[in-house]
């Protein structure tokens, strides 16, 4: 009995040493070396180029474009959308490896996107500058116009394009495309939207992706006037607010590197906004930036830009 017990015993205590046995990796030994040496190789050879996607097997470029679209929710035709796709590098690239082939008469029926280009800037320009008239309707013409610019920048139009998946899908003599490509592609997209689908769908297209990085951006860093006292002068005269005066609210540490000055800027008994500075004239500049953004709407705090906001076509201009 004693001896079955014995035998029990060393069956239990063998079975987790058979389950740990079991688990554990079998890497053969030429498996490490393998890997120093594709790494050797590697650092020898040096950076790689990166590849462009339609450089592998399984590549679809039709199906790419459709499914480009179905992500937007838009509808495009697909021969207007490759032409949007289509660089003018890429086009003469090609007709120069034909005739490096010896084909005399080169029938290329690529067609590029400048004209579609052209069509998209004009459309975005358009757009942009009636949603901010309508969005900032107390900020004068100069602050509008420098926000458009942003908007409408190259760097800007690239971020948009390039976060909508564009890269792999653009002809281009270069790769990965440069910034002024995906710009010229993204107006380019904006032109055939509205050849395929009309106007309207390209005005709310720029409202939904170029006009949205306005959000939580500050104003004052895309418009910041150089001369704020001057500005505040002139606007409370068209708005018959009264004389501009600077006031000091108060300071601190006159004599020592960590002066401060508090300044604020009344007009007619009523106090347009404040300001700290190292000196009287700084803290009088922050006041009446902080003025002018109390009398443009421009503050943190005002009420957040409406994207869903339906400019009628009526009121774009562009002609």
């Amino acid at each position: 009995m004693s001896f079955l017990r014995s035998v029990a015993g060393i069956i239990l205590v063998a079975k987790p040493l058979t389950s740990i046995a079991q688990t554990q990796r079998n890497i053969k030994r030429w498996v490490a070396p393998t890997l120093r040496e594709l790494r050797h190789r590697a650092k020898k050879q040096g950076p790689q180029k990166p590849e462009s996607r339609s450089g592998y097997v399984e590549w679809n470029y039709r199906s790419e474009l459709f499914a480009f679209g179905k992500r937007l929710q838009e509808s495009f035709q697909l021969p207007v959308l490759q032409a949007a796709f289509t660089q003018p590098s890429y086009v003469h690239q090609e007709r120069e490896r034909q005739r490096k082939l010896g084909i005399e008469e080169v029938d290329l029926q690529a067609t590029d996107n400048t004209e579609l280009a052209a069509k998209g800037a004009h459309i975005a320009k358009a757009y942009v500058e009636a949603y901010l008239q309508h969005s900032l309707p107390k900020m004068p013409s100069a602050g509008q116009q420098a926000i458009a610019a942003y908007l409408l920048s190259d760097n800007t139009l690239a971020y948009v394009a390039l976060h909508l998946g564009t890269k792999e899908l653009i002809f281009s003599a270069e790769y990965p495309p440069t910034t002024e490509t995906l710009a010229q592609t993204l107006q380019a997209v904006i032109g055939a939207l509205s050849d395929s689908s009309g106007v309207e769908r390209a005005f709310i297209f720029v409202r939904d992706f170029v006009c949205t990085q306005l959000n939580q951006k500050d104003l004052l860093d895309l418009w910041k006037p150089s001369e704020p006292i001057k500005l505040l002068t002139e606007v409370c005269q068209q708005r018959n607010l009264g004389d501009v005066e600077p006031r000091l609210l108060g300071d601190c540490g006159k004599n020592t590197v960590l002066a401060a000055y508090h300044v604020g800027i009344y007009a007619n008994r009523q106090l347009l906004g404040k300001g700290f500075g190292e000196d009287v004239n700084t803290a009088t500049e922050t006041a009446a930036l902080d003025a002018l953004q109390t009398l443009f709407d421009m503050h943190d705090n005002r009420q957040p830009f409406n994207f869903q906001l339906q400019v009628e076509p009526k009121n774009v201009r562009l002609a």
